[in-house]
Formats: C-alpha cells, sequence, structure tokens
C-alpha cells in the first residue's frame, strides 16, 4: 500500500518562548518492507540550527534550534511511503520462546543486537503482576510466534481500551491496576511481560491507516500515532510485530516510524523552552491516506 503521510504538531505558549531545542521522530524508517519515496520537515518559525541524524537504534531523528521569540511553534512531516505486510521465517517463528533470550543465548545469531531489548527500561520495568501474567502464554517449549500471539490475544480480552485511564506518564503497574489504557500503555505492558521472562522484544511508534465505515468518507486528521511492540525471533535478524491494542500482527496498514526500549526513547516530538509563559497548549493532527 502506497501512503501519504502528514503529522503536524503545534505548540502555542502565552508569552513569548526566546530558545525552543527540540528532537522530532516523525520520519518513517527505510525497512525491507516499507520504503521512503520522499520526507519533508518543516518547522516554523524557521530554527538557527537544523540536523537529520541517525540515533542509536538508527531511527532518523530532527534536531532543531529555533532563537527568535516565538508564541507558536509548528512542525510539520509529510511522507510518501509504500508498505507491505512483513514475512516471517516459518521455521524461526517455531522456535521455542526460550530461545528469544539473548542473555541466556548470547551466542546465537542476532543475539548482540537483540539483548538491549531482553532488560528492563524505564517505561516497562518488571512489575511482578507482569512477569506472573506472561507466564500463561510462555508455557515449557511453546513456539516463540504462538506464545507472543496468545499474549496478545489476552490482552485484548482482559484490558479495556480507555483514552481517560492513563496519561503519558503512567506505569505498567497502574495499568494493571486499572486494566485499561491505550496503545502506549499495551505495548509497555507486552514488554515487561516478555522482558521479565528474558525475551527481547522492542516498542515500535507509528502509524495506522484507519479504515473508514462501509458508505462513509475518511475524515482528514482523523488519524493518529500508534504504538505496538515486535518480538525478537531467535536466530535471525527478524522481529514479529504485534499489536495488543488491535489483537493483530502488523501488515501493510502500519507505517513504521522508530523503534527503541520504550515511548521515550522514540517520542514524536520533545524539547526544551526557555520563556516565562504560564500556559500552554499542544495540538496533534495526523493523516495517513491512501495514494495511487
Amino acid at each position: 500500500m502506497k501512503y501519504a503521510v502528514s503529522h503536524r504538531t503545534i505548540y502555542e505558549y502565552s508569552d513569548d518562548v526566546r530558545n525552543s531545542l527540540g528532537l522530532a521522530h516523525v520520519a518513517p524508517r527505510p525497512v525491507v518492507w516499507q520504503q521512503i519515496a520522499s520526507h519533508t520537515v518543516t518547522i516554523e518559525p524557521g530554527p538557527n540550527d537544523v540536523s537529520h541524524e541517525r540515533d542509536a537504534f538508527g531511527n532518523v531523528v530532527t534536531y532543531f534550534h529555533v532563537t527568535s521569540p516565538h508564541t507558536r511553534l509548528v512542525v510539520d512531516a509529510r511522507t510518501d511511503v509504500t508498505v507491505e505486510a512483513p514475512r516471517y521465517d516459518g521455521a524461526a517463528l517455531e522456535l521455542p520462546w526460550e530461545l528469544a533470550r539473548p542473555l541466556q543465548h548470547p551466542d546465537a545469531p542476532g543475539a548482540w543486537s537483540a539483548a538491549e531489548f531482553a532488560v528492563a527500561s524505564p517505561k516497562a520495568e518488571h512489575v511482578a503482576d507482569a512477569h506472573a501474567y506472561a507466564a500463561a502464554s510462555l508455557t515449557p517449549g511453546r513456539p516463540i510466534g504462538e506464545a507472543a500471539t496468545d499474549l496478545m490475544h489476552r490482552i485484548k480480552a482482559d484490558f479495556d481500551y480507555d483514552k481517560t485511564a492513563t496519561t503519558v506518564t503512567s506505569s505498567v503497574a497502574e495499568v494493571f491496576r486499572t486494566r485499561a489504557g491505550v496503545c502506549q500503555d499495551f505495548a509497555h505492558l507486552a514488554l515487561a511481560c516478555l522482558r521479565s521472562h528474558g525475551i527481547a522484544a522492542r516498542y515500535v511508534s507509528g502509524y495506522l491507516a484507519t479504515q473508514p465505515p462501509p458508505g462513509r468518507e475518511r475524515i482528514v486528521g482523523a488519524d493518529a500515532s500508534h504504538a505496538w511492540l515486535a518480538v525478537w525471533l531467535p536466530g535471525s535478524d527478524e522481529w514479529l510485530a504485534i499489536d495488543p491494542t488491535n489483537d493483530q500482527w502488523a501488515n501493510d496498514r502500519y507505517v513504521t516510524v522508530a523503534w527503541g526500549r520504550d515511548y521515550g526513547d522514540v517520542s514524536p516530538v520533545k524539547g526544551i523552552i526557555f520563556t516565562t509563559a504560564k500556559r500552554s497548549t499542544l495540538r496533534v493532527s495526523v493523516d495517513v491516506a491512501p495514494a495511487s
């Protein structure tokens, strides 16, 4: 599928911002199943310094520094991208989940690069509830593809999607208490479940193209940033991308932007401002439109 992706972030302040330093993860990754035809990032007011680099995880990150006084900052990213459904090695999916633990099997092919995704991270802590919850899916010798998919099914069944239940700072422990959250929470929950048993899994941010009800037109700007996770398939460089929020493997409707240990590594836009403003507002508009 070909998509024209627009991601527009607008900050407004009650007083002048004298300096604004930012980092943006808004450029989809070029990977085997995803080809980038074009990508642009426009920042208003124009930055005095801007660069596009690779971070430690290989994601494209835009750094910018705006020094002209402003009460409004806009980061506007646009991408033309072609996405295919990822394909996986059937034999790797059938290997026991115990082999997907790179710290226990450091000599396995690909283990060196997967190891950092097998330990706890700030937003995916190894809480006892997560370890116990995952145990029902991780029965001895169960194939990693089957075990990860079962965990995905159970999270969808046992946790409610509720935008009011959590915030961007909510922890895995809080999600267990409320049994509710959003895509970011469910990705962190699944990461904590898997990593607490030593399995390597990474947080993935991106977009999911929505499908309007039959007979209804697409609403421009109705899409949103999305989050899912990918589980390391032992002995390979492949990662099984699963989405607990929608109870499905990632397919050609998923546009991958960045991956890391958790949301903190790949948040779309973050930074530091110097201002005396007492109030600010944030508006984000995302559109993923099919393209010919």
